[in-house]
């Protein structure tokens, strides 16, 4: 996968992220479950981002090393989502596959490293 693909496939799944919050019914037990969420599919936009503009191999692993740990605490906010039930099941599954096959497709860019 090319880099400018994994920018354009993070930034889709943050703005389906927050489409999908949009349409939550709000809950107390629920509203820090979705500002994390914003908060963490953002950090995988932007840090994809900055990856890809780093200065040096030591910057585009930290980078990296961030954007494996957003996408994969993604999962754990949509699995509580969906626990909660305040969201369509079907497309918090999407978002958690997604969540799922980015953490796995920048693990192995890590992976490279060693």
């Amino acid at each position: 996968m090319r880099d400018g693909d994994l920018r354009i496939r993070s930034k889709k799944f943050f703005f389906k992220t927050i489409d999908t919050l949009n349409d939550c019914k709000y809950e107390v037990r629920s509203n820090e479950i979705i500002k994390q969420l914003t908060r963490s599919s953002g950090s995988v936009c932007s840090n994809t981002r900055a990856m890809f503009r780093a200065r040096s191999t030591k910057e585009y692993y930290s980078k990296l090393g961030i954007v494996v740990e957003e996408a994969d605490e993604c999962g754990l906010w949509l699995e509580a989502l969906a626990r909660l039930q305040i969201s369509q099941k079907a497309k918090l599954e999407e978002l958690k596959n997604e969540a799922n096959q980015l953490t796995a497709i920048f693990v192995s860019l890590y992976k490279r490293k060693t």
